[in-house]
């Protein structure tokens, strides 16, 4: 449950580990985090932990590092590539907010970090806490079957009582032409911030809208280098690909058709709703938080600290707001759109939104203030909306965990990913099918594809997928490397990647 005292759990683990002179990894989803855990950490034991991750200056990884293989610093706390610092003598782990998705490494080695960590406490023989409000299946898996001690706290810290949480019916009480946000949850808003407290918005979408089209010739601005649309950022007057990084200015005519000041935003970004709640709220002080807003993490940290010590009404944010974060004074959290998640072929498209709208909701009333969720959709119904108002998260769960062992999904069965990409989409192709026919025969496992990926050119690249499918009991790594010893010879620019268990099926 959110706001129910995990931290102050491990905190006590922790304490125990440093008594009997052994060393301490915390790993946490995102350096944002960081620096209000650090703070929290040196309130609870005096001094704080080293730190670890990709924004630390050269120089001072090199020293976090040196002084971790001596021994000098017995707490680090970082990102998932903390996991392979030089430890002199570890005993415990702790992967905080376990479910969440950023412990995946997807680029170059992949590997999940949650899971690494299992693996070498094992081989260290101590413990592992995996610590999380919205278990992943697979840890929730593993506790029923009494592979993990579980460990439940059913209540809120303080007896700190739970948002009340409902749905908005988007079919019923729509938004007024041009907007997004319901007359219900402007109405709750209104009342809120009128109190002095604090509401949040939250959309996960980056940007101020996802597609512009021009309106006279329909062209519609796409990536040069990626199958995907610009995303609007109209605070820096910008068009950016969240794939590849390309960017180019937003301009006047329409490129196609040379038409002026025809184009149109399609779809809200957090600064679109940024605009909408100023038009509504003029004279409140509105913040947006979002991984890519210019100032990069030292901003955003400070926004976060603003937003904790009540120096903002209104927060509109991305993801990143549903990651641990404890803001006092927040009563209503506001859930634009909470549809997005559920709209792909992703087997863990349910279990992400849940976990990810119990987190968001989550942020509100943590100091015992009474607090609301309003969830907006137009598919009230979904068994996901009616876990997430109704607080049945066992219910979810067993629904959930039923359906991946019927269709033999992880953790009843076993994913693995092929992809083939190359600068030449016929050779990525042609690379894909001498693979598949290279797959061995009379197997229980099944190879789906190759079929194009949903993301088909990223980067300059053209890339095709394979998804290999088989029991908990197949040997899937011996499978996959005789597919790819009798499969043709990797030339040109030609490159396989092989990610087991994936977590994305971009």
């Amino acid at each position: 449950m959110t706001g129910s005292g995990k931290t102050e759990v491990y905190f006590e683990a922790l304490a125990e580990t440093l008594r009997k002179g052994k060393q301490v990894l915390i790993l946490l989803p995102e350096i944002a985090l960081t620096a209000s855990f650090l703070d929290r950490f040196e309130a609870r034991f005096g001094a704080r932990p080293g730190e670890w991750h990709s924004d630390l200056p050269p120089r001072m990884r090199e020293k976090v590092w040196r002084q971790t293989a001596e021994g000098a610093i017995r707490v680090v706390a970082g990102a998932r590539s903390a996991l392979f610092l030089p430890f002199e003598d570890l005993g415990l782990i702790v992967v905080d907010e376990e479910h969440d998705t950023a412990y995946k490494q997807e680029d170059r080695v992949f590997y999940n970090a949650r899971d690494m960590a299992v693996v070498r406490a094992r081989i260290g023989g101590f413990p592992a806490v995996l610590a999380s409000a919205t278990p992943s299946v697979e840890s929730q898996v593993n506790a029923l079957a009494g592979r993990y001690q579980r460990i439940h706290l059913p209540g809120r810290f303080a007896e700190a009582a739970l948002p009340s949480l409902k749905t908005i019916d988007l079919r019923r009480r729509p938004p007024a032409r041009g907007g997004f946000l319901s007359p219900v949850l402007l109405s709750e808003m209104e009342k809120t911030v009128g109190r002095g407290e604090q509401a949040l918005l939250f959309l996960n979408r980056r940007g101020y809208a996802p597609l512009t089209l021009c309106r006279v010739c329909g062209h519609r601005f796409q990536c040069p280098n990626c199958s995907s649309w610009l995303v609007e950022h109209r605070f820096r007057g910008r068009l950016m690909c969240h794939h590849c990084g390309h960017a180019e200015p937003v301009p006047e005519a329409c490129p196609e058709c040379g038409t002026l000041d025809h184009l149109v935003a399609c779809g809200p970004g957090v600064e679109r709703i940024a605009e909408e709640v100023e038009q509504h709220f003029p004279e409140k002080r509105t913040i947006i938080l979002s991984s890519d807003m210019a100032g990069g993490v030292k901003r955003l940290r400070l926004e976060l600290e603003a937003v904790a010590n009540g120096e903002a009404d209104i927060i509109i944010g991305t993801q990143l707001v549903a990651k641990g974060h404890n803001f006092p004074m927040m009563t209503l959290v506001g859930v634009v759109d909470a549809d997005i998640g559920l709209a792909n072929g992703d087997p863990r498209a349910a279990e992400r939104t849940f976990q990810l709208l119990a987190q968001v909701t989550g942020r509100a009333g943590r100091t015992g203030l009474a607090s609301k969720g309003l969830i907006q959709t137009y598919q009230p119904a979904h068994p996901v909306m009616q876990a997430i108002v109704s607080g049945e998260a066992d219910a979810f769960y067993e629904r959930e965990i039923t359906e991946r062992e019927k269709s033999r999904l992880p953790p009843f069965g076993r994913l693995a990913a092929v992809i083939i990409s190359a600068d030449n989409r016929g050779d990525a192709e042609a690379h894909a099918r001498g693979l598949r026919g290279a797959a061995p025969a009379g197997r229980s496992i099944s190879v789906l594809g190759p079929a194009e990926a949903p993301l088909s050119l990223v980067r300059g690249r053209y890339r095709f997928r394979l998804l290999v499918h088989g029991s908990r009991a197949d040997d899937i790594q011996a499978y996959l490397r005789e597919m790819l010893e009798n499969g043709p010879r990797q030339r040109g620019s030609v490159r396989v990647q092989l990610d087991i268990d994936p977590q994305s099926f971009l």
